[in-house]
């Protein structure tokens, strides 16, 4: 599918059209007669309202209607219930093929959307519910704007996927609220895990003028205008320091934040923070020019085409995983079992309590552990009671819902029991042959396992068939990914049932053969085992740590390390080796960490800048053989491809988007990326070291030309 030509005519192809529902009401105290313009796709709130050039131009036809009434003292715009939009059509946007069409966008949603600002009558942007992007842009080329209490989803997160607030936003905001909000909104929460504002946050950050309670919100709002034109209530904003110093300082901030998130690997940020700039002496017809080229500019970028296509795999994928069986053939889950009480466990049982909320169930060898696993949850739901995140008859109820035992027969009546007890497969097959003596014929038994084989821990079992790994990531409560492991023997009715319990857990589930470390460790434990070949052989750990920084992962291999901690990675690695000797060496490095009993390699100074200490200097041996940082990250690379060519022909995953997918959220692999394999096709890494790319051209990447 393509789109049309350039111009007016321009339109996204099967866009669904929001439309620009026009009437006039008569304000409240005699104030006169508002218009009111209602966006509204005709579709549940599940499909939120979206800006594609169809819906801009019939929001400009509303627009000039509304100021050409006689008598009208005022115009509104909203939205269908709880959504005002989700900003521009981003199917649309990912089919442009010139920078012309890009060109006539932008334009386009300057000229209807910038009538807002520049009519004859205030206008009023009414935010009822979600506006990302292009939909709270609506709201700030009003002159004015109200907010729901109860409003969510509030937002600029271009940046998040690549491109900038390109309607106005990058001007307006800083110009209505400050530089300093406009740094928090346009760069500091998109890269931040892309996080929102609420109604109240709105208004306290100078970008809303009035926060109303849910209930009648437009009817209270209408009342606002009302009370606004009549002279009863006055907008009093505060005011903004223009000065040269203030206003560099707020985007010197932002600057800072993007190097310690992308490294100036994503091209986005540093075009807002370069609009931002040129705000505070730029006029409005001038800012909306810049937004207009740097938009055109950004849409023509291979990253943005990673950005939506990361995008439309955690939106579609992630909600209908490739091969999942038929969720008619899941069983029901009322009561859930977990074999362990340590802390992974015990996040597994928080997690299983807050989202299913049925009786968990914990076990250990000893009543201590097992007391301090329980004690954990019931502390968790305590915090979130003292945040106002549960009422106390929730919070007082889901702690009666866990409980413990030493005892494996308190899982007589469970229908889902998962084990996260220590990583070695002899203990892992006891613990699943003592469980299956106890539950009924009918319970799932899954496995937490990070790299072991699922087959081989249910070989011993009557029914190997109701045994599935349920590889979750850590922290449990962030990483939203889940690793649903089918093993040779896995049946469809565990499968089944294993996906809908996952559905349930809000996470996102991907189907991923039995195989050494499945996706993501398999790949991450790759990306170690290259790095360290590169330090052993004589790179200083300096340079080889910040090599892969420039690619704008969401941390340094190092600190990675750190994170997960020496004895886990070497834990993996050596089952990654004893299955891929060749691609898999375990660095005697690495061990000596672990001997040594470091938490990495890295100490950290008062500033947060790493170093090495003496202690852990004197363990590392290394050669004479020092790499560059273009060619550690060309290692890295290529070992990437490598094994991710592998893995597919192994079919432990069923497309190369899964992996994308896998690497997203389980791993925080950055959406300018696209994962893992569209930036290893534009690099051409791909094709020189597997002889083709992964995805077609077009395909997280700008067309053939």
């Amino acid at each position: 599918m393509t789109t049309t030509e350039t111009g007016p005519g321009l339109a996204f192809p099967d866009e669904v059209v929001s439309h620009a529902h026009l009437r006039f009401v008569e304000l409240p105290l005699n104030a006169g007669k508002a218009a009111l313009i209602t966006l509204d796709n005709g579709l549940d709130h599940k499909k939120p309202n979206t800006l594609g050039p169809t819906t801009l131009r019939g929001l400009e036809r509303a627009i000039d209607a509304a100021y050409a009434e006689p008598g009208v003292v005022a115009v509104a715009v909203t939205g269908k219930p709880f959504i005002l939009a989700a900003g521009a059509d981003l199917k649309g946007m990912a089919l442009l093929t010139h920078r012309e069409q890009a060109i006539d966008v932008a334009r386009l949603g300057h000229r209807v959307l910038g009538k807002l600002g520049d009519g004859p009558v205030p206008t009023f942007g009414l935010i009822n519910g979600m506006a990302l992007g292009g939909g709270l842009e609506v709201a700030l080329n009003c002159t004015y704007r109200t907010v729901s209490r109860a409003a969510a989803g509030l937002a600029l997160p271009e940046v998040f996927l690549g491109l900038i607030p390109g309607w106005g936003g990058a001007w307006l905001l800083p110009n209505t609220a400050g530089p300093e909000t406009a740094v928090k909104v346009i760069i500091e929460n998109p890269l931040n895990q892309n996080r929102m504002l609420s109604g109240p946050q709105l208004e306290s950050l100078g970008i809303a003028d009035a926060t109303l309670d849910a209930a009648d919100f437009i009817e209270q709002s209408l009342t606002w205008v009302a009370k606004l034109i009549r002279g009863d209530v006055t907008v009093e904003r505060a005011s903004i320091d223009r000065t040269e110093e203030a206003w560099e300082a707020a985007v010197a901030r932002g600057r800072a934040i993007a190097d310690g998130k992308v490294h100036g690997a994503a091209p986005a940020p540093y075009r807002a923070l370069e609009l931002l700039s040129a705000a505070r002496t730029s006029s409005k017809a001038e800012g909306f020019a810049a937004e207009d080229e740097a938009l055109a500019d950004l849409v023509m970028s291979e990253e943005l085409r990673a950005g939506l296509y990361a995008f439309d795999l955690t939106q579609r994928r992630a909600k209908r995983p490739a091969g999942a069986p038929d969720r008619e053939l899941a069983r029901p889950v009322t009561k859930v079992g977990v074999v362990g009480a340590g802390l992974m466990a015990s996040q597994l049982a928080l997690l299983f309590l807050r989202r299913l909320e049925v009786p968990v169930v914990m076990t250990d060898l000893d009543q201590e552990r097992v007391n301090r696993g329980v004690g954990y949850v019931h502390g968790e739901v305590d915090k979130l009671l003292g945040k106002g995140r549960l009422s106390a008859d929730h919070a007082n109820r889901l702690k009666g819902l866990v409980s413990g035992s030493t005892d494996q027969a308190v899982f007589a009546d469970a229908d889902f029991v998962i084990e996260a007890v220590f990583e070695e497969m002899d203990v892992k097959k006891q613990v699943l042959g003592q469980l299956e003596s106890v539950v009924s014929a009918e319970c799932v038994l899954a496995t937490n396992t990070s790299s072991l084989s699922v087959s081989e821990m249910a070989s011993a079992l009557k029914a190997p068939g109701r045994v599935v790994g349920f590889h979750f990531f850590n922290p449990v409560a962030v990483l939203p990914l889940l690793e649903v492991v089918r093993a040779e023997q896995t049946d469809d009715a565990t499968l089944a049932t294993a996906f809908a319990t996952a559905k349930e857990l809000k996470k996102s589930a991907v189907l991923v053969k039995d195989a050494p470390a499945f996706v993501v460790n398999r790949i991450l434990l790759r990306v170690t085992a290259e790095v360290f070949r590169a330090a052993d052989r004589g790179t200083p750990l300096q340079l080889v740590d910040n090599a892969l920084l420039k690619l704008g992962l969401p941390m340094s291999p190092f600190a990675l390390l750190q994170l997960v901690g020496p004895a886990v990675a070497l834990h993996v690695l050596e089952s990654l080796h004893a299955a891929f000797p060749d691609r898999y060496p375990v660095s005697q490095n690495l061990r000596r960490l672990v001997e040594a009993g470091k938490p990495g390699l890295w100490s950290w100074d008062e500033q947060g800048r790493p170093y090495l200490d003496d202690d852990t200097a004197a363990l590392i041996e290394q050669g004479d053989t020092q790499l560059s940082e273009d060619e550690v990250v060309e290692a890295v690379l290529s070992a990437t491809a490598e094994e991710i060519r592998f893995m597919l022909d192994e079919g432990v995953v069923a497309e190369p988007q899964d992996i994308d997918l896998c690497m997203i959220l389980g791993a925080g692999w950055p959406f300018h990326m696209g994962g893992a394999t569209p930036y290893l096709d534009r690099t051409g890494i791909a094709e020189k070291v597997t002889g083709r790319r992964f995805l077609p051209r077009g395909v997280a990447s700008l067309p053939a030309s």
